[in-house]
């Protein structure tokens, strides 16, 4: 039932620093740390561990899409994380979060919905639920 599920690796191979601003599309692979801003998406190459960090002072808007992620800073878009996310006290996110595994420190803020890909990937137990209004409206029929 419970599957373990990989932390992200501790190797960082680059920095963005905190006066930094890059505009456009980041893809990597092992580890980046983010102290600055990203206007752009972040993604990790598929085939191997990718690793994210954003410091409590940075800043991305777009989406990300990584194996392993540490939030503690902003982030305006969607965050697709395969493996493990944990979302760090002064993390904001205004998004929806993909998870497998996640961690999230009090203090922390998702503006947006978790969704958890193993029973998204199922798909069975969905279940889709209608308003009041239209349960009425489907009586009367």
């Amino acid at each position: 039932m419970f599957e373990k599920i990989g932390k992200p690796h501790n190797q960082i191979d680059s920095l963005i620093g905190v006066d930094t601003h890059i505009e456009g599309n980041i893809i990597f692979s092992g580890g980046v740390r983010i102290d600055g801003r990203v206007t752009g998406n972040i993604t990790g190459l598929s085939d191997m561990p990718s690793t994210l960090v954003l410091s409590d002072q940075a800043v991305v808007e777009g989406v990300i899409h990584v194996s392993h992620a540490v939030i503690n800073g902003t982030v305006v878009g969607t965050i697709k994380v395969t493996e493990y996310v944990e979302l760090q006290p002064k993390a904001k996110v205004c998004g929806d979060v993909h998870y497998k595994g996640m961690e999230i420190h009090l203090g922390a803020s998702v503006q947006g919905m978790l969704l958890h890909t193993e029973i998204l990937e199922r798909g069975s137990n969905v279940v889709t639920l209608l308003p009041a209004a239209q349960i009425n409206d489907l009586k009367h029929v």
